[in-house]
């Protein structure tokens, strides 16, 4: 489970890079019944858009900006130091895309890519504790999972850089579900799972690893009727996962991949 007592290695914060921040505010409200606002202090003026659902952070929706760059998720792990991190993954055999820096006095965070081409960021709560405060109830993060062409390349380097423990998982078809937890921590603090693809399996993504974010709803069926009435689609599902849950996965209108799930037993 995603817990907000961030400790090292944990997702602590999620943003969506959009090419449109409007058009995507009104898709995902609907769908994860997310309200949005400008973050307190920055007035709006860089169009970035908080996501809310009962007066709790969820994340985030901020232009997209990067030529050429595609629409998607970036999730955060906190760090409480973001230099030292950055040395960590360059020491890796990563690399840095968007050095440490300050964010108006609401976290200090850097962006990075694994030595696969994944890309994932970190942060550091600044005095005001930014950082996602829904997570596991409806509309918030449950969990995050990495789609790689080599996962043992990839836990290597974040087991390195984060010190991730992991357990495997086999999966049908002779493959491996390698479930990830931050370090030192009990299972039950499990945050996510990487597991090796072909390129072909790559499709939205454009054939590079990807982390995708999964989301708990109420109502998969309910919320996945919404991504299709918002112009959104839907890969794969709704479908149940024994002992897991109802999932589905879509793809939202600027082609961000995400997943929703209904936990089974909810």
């Amino acid at each position: 489970m995603i817990t907000t007592d961030f400790v090292p290695g944990s997702p602590c914060w999620l943003d969506l890079g959009a090419p449109d921040v409007s058009a995507a505010a009104a898709f995902y409200g609907p769908v994860l019944e997310w309200g949005f606002e400008p973050p307190e202090g920055s007035g709006g003026s860089d169009g970035f858009l908080l996501a809310t659902r009962d007066g709790r952070a969820a994340g985030g929706i901020g232009l997209l900006t990067e030529r050429g760059a595609r629409s998607a998720w970036m999730p955060y792990f906190f760090t409480p130091d973001v230099h030292e991190t950055a040395a960590s993954v360059l020491r890796a055999g990563g690399s840095v895309r968007v050095e440490p820096r300050d964010v108006a006095g609401w976290a200090s965070m850097a962006q990075f890519t694994d030595p696969q081409g994944g890309q994932f960021a970190v942060w550091t709560p600044g005095p005001s504790g930014g950082g996602l405060a829904l997570v596991d109830d409806p509309g918030g993060l449950c969990w995050t999972e990495l789609y790689t062409t080599d996962a043992a390349g990839a836990l290597a380097f974040y087991e390195t850089v984060f010190g991730w423990q992991r357990a495997d998982t086999p999966m049908p078809g002779g493959r491996t579900y390698t479930i990830v937890t931050p370090a030192g921590q009990p299972p039950e603090r499990m945050h996510g799972g990487v597991l090796e693809v072909g390129a072909a399996e790559l499709a939205l993504s454009r054939g590079a690893p990807a982390w995708h974010p999964v989301f708990t709803v109420a109502d998969c069926d309910a919320a996945t009727a919404a991504v299709r009435a918002g112009g959104g689609g839907v890969a794969a599902g709704p479908e149940d996962a024994p002992g897991i849950g109802r999932m589905s996965v879509c793809v939202d209108p600027s082609g961000a991949d995400f997943v929703l799930m209904t936990p089974a037993g909810a």
